[in-house]
């Protein structure tokens, strides 16, 4: 029997790779960082995704980023950015979204929980083609994670070959989407904004990325169809 850990946020990028893991393993167990996000309803949205994915097990784990590393994601403070168009966002070089190493704390962190586990097939959301410019979601920085649980874990040094799986990492937002939705994926309640809203401010670039993609596909997303169906949008 095959297994997988999937560092799962909850958002749109990670609720793919979870259903992706689901056809491509046996059991999947998932991984949800509490980290001192200011978008943090995105936790407790990924418990109803995970749940209704049918996941094995799904580990919410609290780690306070905010005390080390500066970011509009972690401090309040700092304003979140915003943009008029994809363009802008690839322009600009890495935005103060960014969170110092968090994929690399994510990725570590996650090995240890699949370890104890006897797991060494890790899946992530990570995009290098629509995303914000974060350095730790580049194919390069995902071997070298990939290389160094090889050489530093228990398991590694026993034989066995720990994978990093970024099935996304070459897509386009769009092609994202029609990957999920050929493997059945909800994304209702899938939350991208940074500023931490149920309903998208569709001003930050998780927001207009997330717009994008959802035009490529010609679908409306399930998340704002969701929320008009509460009442929480009003057309």
């Amino acid at each position: 029997m095959t297994s997988a850990v999937v560092i799962f946020s909850g958002g749109l990028d990670s609720t793919t790779a979870l259903y992706w893991a689901k056809r491509e393993f046996d059991e999947v167990y998932a991984i949800t960082f509490s980290y001192g996000q200011r978008h943090s309803i995105e936790v407790e949205m990924a418990k109803i995704t995970a749940k209704n994915a049918g996941v094995k097990e799904h580990l919410i784990y609290s780690i306070d980023l905010s005390k080390i590393a500066s970011s509009a994601l972690t401090d309040v403070r700092i304003e979140v950015p915003e943009a008029k168009s994809v363009e802008e966002i690839k322009e600009r070089g890495i935005p103060i979204t960014y969170v110092p190493f968090r994929n690399g704390i994510f990725i570590s962190i996650a090995s240890a929980y699949a370890e104890s586990k006897g797991i060494t097939d890790l899946v992530g959301g990570w995009n290098a083609v629509d995303y914000s410019g974060y350095p730790d979601c580049r194919p390069e920085f995902l071997k070298a994670m990939e290389k160094a649980l090889n050489l530093g874990t228990k398991l590694g040094s026993e034989g066995k070959k720990w994978r990093i799986h970024a099935p996304l990492i070459n897509l386009t937002k769009g092609e994202i989407i029609k990957l999920g939705l050929s493997l059945g994926a909800d994304y209702s309640y899938s939350i991208s904004c940074y500023r931490g809203g149920e309903v998208p401010c569709m001003r930050c670039d998780s927001c207009l990325l997330r717009a994008k993609g959802w035009a490529e596909v010609g679908e409306e997303d399930h998340l704002i169809r969701r929320l008009k169906e509460e009442g929480k949008i009003v057309e």
